[in-house]
This record gives structure tokens, sequence and C-alpha cells, in this order.
């Protein structure tokens, strides 16, 4: 995995011309189509752009010394012998130059205080790079809501081109309560049924600082909803829906494996990372997530923002983990919170809630169906999850 360092040291090669010129076609590629590459690359820029300005005005600030300097010398030299072969500095140089006594004082400033004027400029410069760092951190965070290096898959929805039959379509009524036209939200992400009476699953980072959640389904099927409970270290959040006639989900059809998966084994998910419902499949390829996380499971499935949150199930249908994020620059590396935690999460709150206890699924309906039929029956509990800030 490529550190910081290798990217810049990549980025400065490039500028100074010393890629071959298949690496060099490479680079401008990957550049054109990857826009996190292209962001860093814009970040080294600027950075360089500010180091080399910086340069550029100790330099002028040295040559400002250096002529100080020489005045000073010839303030203190003698008057030359033959001015016509002397080169030196002088007052010949106009007659009418004096020194006022302000220059004078300043001058003797300078003398007696020019190692604390170094310190001064020590610490400012020390200020520029701290202000550099911490605005290189703050980009970082603000881009990605997780670790550097790990991409979080909530998609930004006002960023999207949605097409006029979506843009114009209203929403008349979620339980007795008439809405406005549908507002698509400032960010989506996936989410799925966690029992029959109306909690849900989903990635932390995707409802992280919602004012208000929407939930819809496939079949125009549409909820607002609440978050009930955050588990930030796993990347997990159960939401609960709120509307006075929601009636229940009904019988889930999957069941949520409370211990571990094994390497190697298919697996497939669900989500939404545009409007319509997607199916990627794959295996699991790791017992253990970003970093060596043992919290997750990596995965062969090739994921994008809007992915977050949904389920990652195996070949009988079990619910094996939730899709959180993928790595920065590998090819189809992905990772999911494993079902584990979920259940030891759904077990910790039992009883925290008298009046709406969680009640897991005991039944699994997916088991010996082919993939399609699994598809058909598992897609009426997948929602997309739309925050609203």
């Amino acid at each position: 995995m490529r550190t910081e360092a290798d990217y810049y040291a990549l980025f400065e090669a490039y500028d100074r011309g010393e890629l071959a010129a298949p690496a060099r076609a490479d680079l401008e590629a990957r550049l054109a189509a990857d826009p996190t590459l292209a962001l860093r690359y814009a970040d080294y820029t600027e950075l360089t752009g500010t180091l080399k300005a910086l340069g550029q005005r100790q330099a002028t600030r040295q040559k400002l010394r250096s002529l100080h300097a020489a005045m000073l010398a010839a303030d203190a030299a003698p008057e030359p012998a033959n001015e016509a072969t002397e080169t030196k500095l002088t007052h010949s140089v106009n007659p009418m130059l004096r020194i006022s006594r302000t220059e004078r004082r300043l001058r003797n400033f300078w003398n007696g205080h020019r190692a604390t004027i170094g310190v001064a400029a020590s610490v400012a410069v020390l200020a520029v790079f701290t202000s550099l760092l911490g605005l290189e951190w703050w980009r970082a965070a603000k881009t990605q809501p997780s670790m550097y290096g790990y991409t979080a898959l909530r998609r930004e929805v006002d960023k999207l081109k949605n097409n006029q039959r979506v843009l114009s379509r209203t929403i008349n009524q979620i339980g007795t309560t008439p809405l406005p036209p549908v507002n698509n939200g400032k960010f989506s992400g996936t989410g799925f049924a966690l029992t029959a009476e109306g909690y849900l699953v989903t990635s932390y980072h995707v409802i992280q600082g919602a004012d208000s959640l929407l939930i819809e389904g496939r079949d125009q099927q549409r909820y607002h909803a609440e978050p009930v409970y955050s588990d930030v270290a796993h990347d997990l959040a159960i939401l609960r829906i709120t509307d006075k006639n929601f009636a229940g989900f009904g019988r889930l059809p999957y069941t949520f494996k409370a211990g571990q998966a094994d390497l190697g084994e298919r697996v497939f998910t669900l989500g939404y990372p545009r409007e319509d419902v997607v199916y990627g499949e794959g295996a699991l390829s790791a017992r253990s997530g970003f970093e060596g996380d043992t919290a997750f499971y990596q995965i062969s499935i090739p994921v994008n923002p809007g992915n977050s949150g949904g389920p990652l199930l195996d070949e009988k249908g079990n619910l094996i983990g939730v899709v959180s994020g993928r790595q920065n620059d590998v090819q189809s590396a992905a990772f999911a919170t494993k079902s584990s935690y979920l259940v030891r999460l759904v077990d910790s709150l039992k009883g925290t809630q008298p009046a709406a206890p969680y009640h897991l699924p005991k039944t699994n309906q997916l088991a010996g169906n082919a993939r399609p039929q699994q598809l058909k029956k598992l897609q009426d509990y997948v929602f997309v999850v739309k925050v609203f800030e």
C-alpha cells in the first residue's frame, strides 16, 4: 500500500519529467480517471507551490540582508585614496545620503536582537508548516469520514444528475401526514431490516450528522426513521421507523450469523450506489479488515458510494456482515462489519426498550433457492437511507 511519501515522490518525479514515457502515461490516465488521486496531486501541487513561494521570499530577504550589510560596511570604511579605481559602495554613490537617527536606532536594534529575530522567524516558518499539515488533515477528515487510505461509501446525492422523472416525483402521504415534493437529501446509503417490528441496520457513517432520515424501498415504500443506537467503533447504526401507520415488515427471509464466516466463501450483497438496487458477488478474501481490524471482513466485491450499510450474505442466505467501505488504490478490496458484532450489539440492547424489543429472525427462507429467487425475496427488505442535514 502506498504511503503519502510514496505519492509525493511519484508526483515530484512526474513534475520534474523524470518518469519514463509509459509510467508518465499511466499516471496521467489514473489522474484523469481517479478523483481521489487527482485531489492528492492537487494538494501536492498546492503544498509544493507554497513551499517554493516561501523559499523565494527567504532568498529575497537574504539578498536584502546582504545589501544592508554592504551598506553598513561602506559606512564604516575610510574614504578610498583613488576613487577612480575603488569599487566599494561608499557615500560617493550619493553625496546627499545621510543616515537618519531613526535608521541608526533600527540598525542598532537589529544588531542587538538578531538571535531573537532569528528564533521568531523559525517559529513563523514552523507555524506555516503546521497550518499546512492541519489543512491536509482537515481535508482528509472532510473527504473521508474514516481512516486515511480508506473510503467510506455514503453517497453525496446533491452532486448526482438525477433525471427529471425522479426530480419531479412527489410523496403525497406517509401515514396520514402529507409531505412536500421529494427532496433527494444530502447523502444516501443502504440499510436493511433488522426485525419485523421496524428496526433497520445501516453504517454509522451514513447517518452521521443527520437532522432527519427517510427510508425508501423499491415499491415506493417511504418511511420516516430515527437513529436509536450507534456503535461508532464498528461503524454500525440501528434505526427505527417512526410512522404511526407502519404495520411491520413481516417475516424476514434471512437469519444473522453469530459466528465467523470461512475464508473463501462465496458472498453477495445488495445496495443502492444509484437509484436502482445493484447486486454484487465475490468471495470472502480475508477474515480481517483495513489494517488488520478483526471486527471486519475483507471481500472481493466491487462497491461504490451508496453501498455502505448494505447486507452481506453467504450462499445460503445467512447475513454475515454490513458493507462499510473500501481501500484506496486496491482493486476490489472492500470491507464489511462482521455480523457477530451486530448480534452482540442487539443482545446488549435487549430489555432496554420493553415496548419494542428486538426479535431477530429465526428461520432462513433463502437457503436452497437459486440466486435469482433469493434476490426476489431479499430486495423487499433492503432500502435506500436518505440523510437530510
